[in-house]
């Protein structure tokens, strides 16, 4: 791969990142076949900013995300905790020690038995002479349980690093506070292990942008990424830290405590994350933050079940995907650093997600042609349950949008015939988005970009299109990071959950850690940064 990116290093914190995460390294991995690839032509995201390169002990070149990964005991399935890319541990352990060896052989976990086959490395050999992975069998994917179940990508040996103090599965030791998480990477044995393993990826960097944490809200783990965060603020001043703090979809009003817990985790998960990072983004398919349930969003053109954390993350991965192509472009990139003080200018450290899973452009139609489709309406989905856009006002925002064939860019209107729109009479695609977002958002600052690289949905991402498309393989998206007044309400109303609770009742999430003064802290903060979206609306009025 070529040289001179701006790397980034990710930390993945917990299990339901690992779904979203492995959807995401499937899609780079996707990409890195294709840009390497003869027949491609150089790609416009650089993979140099994700991915490393190195050698195995027998001297082959190997190509690995520079990922550092957490997760708890049980999670993992059939997936060896060393990867299996490099050299077994019994076989180095025998190169540096000629005397005799005792091997104590534990028992594998048994494959997904819908999975064994789909996700083998030689695929089918497709008419066109390409090697292809397998789709999933219909009526399979539920038998999805763990992320590994769908990871095609090998992983450094230095990526994984299990919690084995807490269980996956089960009732009892489940890591659930977030105190526990916070107490987790207080530990000299985690916090060793962590801190050596970000000096071993850092350490190769030739220009460390910075770190991208993607990490559940809703469990323990928000602790976790809290302290990661704060560990990462600490050590490397001054690189971009950007968090994607995540939620799997809908709750059940009937989960009393779960849902409590889901509520004080996130709480005290976003107000850390904010105190720590660059930049604080969640990420989920429920319409709340909050105790009441409110159903998942809807896609017009996405048929998925929100039960699925299989299907759940594979649509805030393509989201993650394109609205973090900034940061990753081979030419003109947008630092994360520079992404992020854009955006969280006058404290407003948290901002909302939204995208347009695939962007629907016609046969035949061009881009001002579809984007005039939407009229006023705002064009994308949220994805960060803050409640519809509309009616609230953006103060910045990133847009992305990827995957139109630069011939469908402007419109090809006959010499003579008058623009039904300004948009018609742009000369250029990026014209055109950019007027677009203007006439949307006037007096928004705004950065926009147009790739032609789509987002590649070819198995194992699951199949979410219609019946008559089952050979889509590539989608075109359009993706956006805004920072929106719709924050106001949404954490003033995890503040008013937050006041109603009577924590006398749910003492076991007290003493794993956390002070009744935290509790009194943390409803301060959400009010504090609840006000910088108040204060900033009434400044563009």
């Amino acid at each position: 791969m070529a040289g001179g990116a701006r790397e980034v290093l990710t930390l993945q914190l917990g299990h339901f990142a690992g779904f979203v995460g492995a959807h995401w390294w499937n899609q780079q991995d996707a990409a890195l076949g294709r840009a390497t690839d003869a027949k491609e032509s150089p790609g416009e995201l650089c993979p140099d900013v994700l991915y490393r390169t190195g050698q195995t002990l027998h001297g082959q070149d190997t190509c690995t995300p520079r990922l550092i990964l957490m997760d708890l005991k049980g999670s993992l399935s059939s997936l060896k905790e060393e990867g299996g890319l490099y050299r077994d541990k019994q076989l180095d352990a025998a190169i540096a020690w000629q005397g005799k060896l005792t091997t104590h052989k534990e028992e594998l976990c048994p494959k997904n038995p819908y999975l064994q086959d789909f996700l083998s490395a030689e695929g089918v050999l497709s008419s066109d002479g390409v090697w292809r992975v397998k789709s999933i069998p219909n009526g399979k994917e539920a038998s999805i349980r763990v992320w590994s179940d769908f990871l095609r990508v090998h992983l450094h040996p230095r990526s994984i690093c299990m919690i084995q103090k807490y269980n996956h599965d089960g009732e009892a030791g489940r890591l659930e506070a977030f105190g526990q998480g916070e107490s987790v990477l207080k530990e000299p044995k985690y916090q060793e292990e962590l801190e050596d393993r970000l000096h071993f990826y850092v350490e190769e960097c030739d220009y460390l942008q910075g770190f991208q944490i993607l990490c559940d809200l809703h469990d323990g783990f928000s602790g976790v990424g809290a302290k990661a965060a704060e560990l990462l603020q600490d050590e490397y001043s001054g690189r971009g830290i950007i968090t994607w703090g995540l939620l799997p979809g809908p709750y059940h009003r009937g989960e009393a405590q779960r849902n409590i817990y889901r509520l004080l985790n996130t709480a005290f998960g976003l107000v850390h994350l904010a105190a720590h990072s660059s930049l604080v983004c969640p990420l989920s398919l429920g319409g709340s933050l909050g105790l009441r349930p409110e159903p998942p969003v809807n896609f017009p053109y996405l048929h998925y079940d929100a039960t699925l954390p299989f299907h759940c993350s594979a649509i805030l991965a393509t989201a993650l995907d394109t609205v973090t192509v900034p940061y990753r472009l081979c030419s003109s990139p947008v630092s994360m650093v520079h992404l992020a003080d854009m955006l969280s200018f006058c404290g407003k450290k948290v901002v909302t997600a939204g995208a347009t899973i695939p962007f629907p452009l016609a046969p035949g139609q061009s881009l001002p042609d579809s984007l005039m489709q939407f009229g006023g309406a705002t064009p994308w989905t949220p994805l960060s349950a803050c409640g519809e856009p509309s009616g609230t006002r953006c103060f910045a925002q990133s847009v992305v949008l990827r995957g139109i064939d630069r011939a469908c860019h402007t419109s090809q209107l006959t010499p003579g015939t008058p623009p039904p729109s300004s948009l018609h009479a742009c000369t250029t695609g990026e014209e055109v988005l950019a007027q677009y977002l203007q006439q949307q958002q006037p007096r928004v600052m705004s950065s926009s970009h147009l790739l032609l690289t789509p987002y590649r949905v070819a198995p194992p991402y699951p199949h979410l299109f219609s019946s008559c498309s089952p050979q889509v393989e590539s989608i075109p998206v359009f993706g956006a990071l805004c920072s929106s007044s719709s924050l106001h309400q949404t954490l003033e109303a995890l503040a008013r959950d937050l006041t109603k609770l009577d924590l006398r009742r749910w003492a076991s999430f007290m003493d794993a850690g956390v002070e009744h003064d935290d509790v009194a802290e943390l409803l301060q903060e959400l009010q504090s940064l609840a006000q910088c979206y108040h204060a900033g609306d009434s400044l563009v009025d």
